[in-house]
């Protein structure tokens, strides 16, 4: 079992900059990819970023720009710097786990319990 705790969220005004950071802890090995996503009420998860064990990243179009994420393998974390802030930012914002132990096993995925950001307009 993967936990992951995010925190960083907080009100921010529009234009401003917050910084999310999520642990990974207890079954750490083979973890293939970290990312964030972020659900607004009455809406679907999305995908905001990701970075895969070998660095590569990628991002929703919407957030091209502004937000970067990043990694540190030492601590298992993953960090979201959040630049340029919108109104339409505002969600809850979860971390995200996929770890793959064995082919014939298939992906294991696994959530943190969520961060609040809002941003005010």
């Amino acid at each position: 079992q993967v936990h992951l705790v995010e925190s960083g969220g907080g009100l921010v005004q529009a234009g401003g900059s917050l910084r999310l950071s999520c642990v990974a802890s207890g079954s750490i090995s083979s973890i293939k990819a970290m990312g964030w996503y972020r659900q607004a009420p009455g809406k679907q998860r999305e995908l905001v970023a990701g970075i895969t064990s070998g660095g590569s990243t990628n991002y929703a179009d919407s957030v091209k720009g502004r937000f970067t994420i990043s990694r540190d393998t030492t601590k298992n974390t993953v960090y979201l710097q959040m630049n340029s802030l919108k109104p339409e930012d505002t969600a809850d914002y979860y971390c995200n786990v996929v770890r793959l132990v064995l082919l014939t096993t298939g992906p294991e995925t696994y959530w943190g319990q969520g961060t609040q950001v809002t941003v005010s307009s």
